[in-house]
């Protein structure tokens, strides 16, 4: 009984961070244009800092830069709202490809409701390629999810194996 209550509890959690993760996503999204430059380019500042640190020979322009910034933070976004619909799709009991499927639907769903959204945001566009760059960051992050799943569940049946012998 306290085992199920256990696994409810984290599932719901799980659902709690997909929901967060899409409201944060949602409140970058609603930002006027000016809002959301302020914002990357505070971060492009810093980014060209590093790179001028690390690579100070390189010749980069903040143009490119930020642009580099702006599209990262769409597959980042998406890498990680995949990986967390994935992860509650399978805490509430999901298994298989079809896990995987619906949490790449869920992810591509609201990737494209977020660029209708942005269509009514003073000084925002709704773009395809973003959504194709959303998708892309979905993409590699299913195969991360897998990856550190397969990782994870080798080092507890090898754990397993330990406790038997």
């Amino acid at each position: 009984m306290q085992l199920q209550f256990q696994k409810k509890m984290v599932a719901i959690l799980s659902w709690a961070l997909v929901i967060s993760w899409m409201a944060l996503i949602f409140f970058l999204s609603a930002q006027h244009a000016d809002q959301s430059a302020d914002l990357s380019g505070g971060i492009t500042e810093l980014v060209n800092k590093v790179v001028e640190q690390v690579a100070p020979e390189a010749e980069l322009h903040i143009d490119e830069i930020s642009f580099f910034v702006r599209k990262n933070a769409h597959f980042f976004a998406y890498m990680l709202l995949v990986m967390l619909t994935l992860n509650a799709v399978r805490r509430s009991g999901g298994h298989g490809w079809l896990s995987i499927g619906l949490a790449f639907v869920i992810t591509v769903l609201y990737a494209i409701s977020d660029e209708v959204h942005q269509l009514y945001v003073p000084g925002r566009s709704g773009q395809v390629s973003d959504v194709v760059l959303d998708s892309t960051g979905a993409v590699v992050g299913i195969a991360l999810y897998l990856v550190i799943s397969h990782r994870n569940d080798r080092k507890q049946k090898v754990k397993n194996r330990d406790r038997e012998n």
